[in-house]
């Protein structure tokens, strides 16, 4: 499985970014992908998740409204559109999957077994 993100960079406050995880190595028919961020100083966080089971699942209240979560099956590509940034979305964002077979969200970091490389999101003021 691997899991490669793109997308993120430097953009002032209220601006959009798109970030992408292309994910190879496994069926996208059956799939959990979460979503995660990484401030300076804090403890990684989940933002989102979507899998083929539950669709779409939202886990922090400050996001709601301004990031979404999608699939391309086609691609074997998960996307995260972040809009109406805030400096206080800057992070390391990383996607991850659940391991094969597993088809549902979930909150806890320790329930994926692959990550990608992450991408820095950096939001000025």
């Amino acid at each position: 499985v691997q899991l490669v993100e793109s997308g993120g960079g430097l953009v002032q406050a209220g601006g959009s970014l798109r970030l992408s995880c292309a994910a190879s190595g496994f069926s996208f028919d059956d799939y959990a992908i979460g979503w995660f961020r990484q401030a300076p100083g804090k403890d990684r966080e989940v933002v989102l998740c979507i899998s083929s089971r539950e669709g779409s699942k939202y886990y922090q209240d400050s996001v709601k409204g301004r990031f979404t979560i999608s699939s391309d099956n086609a691609k074997n590509t998960v996307y995260l559109q972040m809009n109406n940034l805030t400096p206080e979305d800057t992070a390391v964002y990383y996607c991850a999957s659940r391991p094969l077979g597993l088809t549902s969200c979930h909150d806890w970091d320790h329930f994926y077994g692959d990550w990608g490389q992450g991408t820095q999101v950096t939001v000025s003021s």
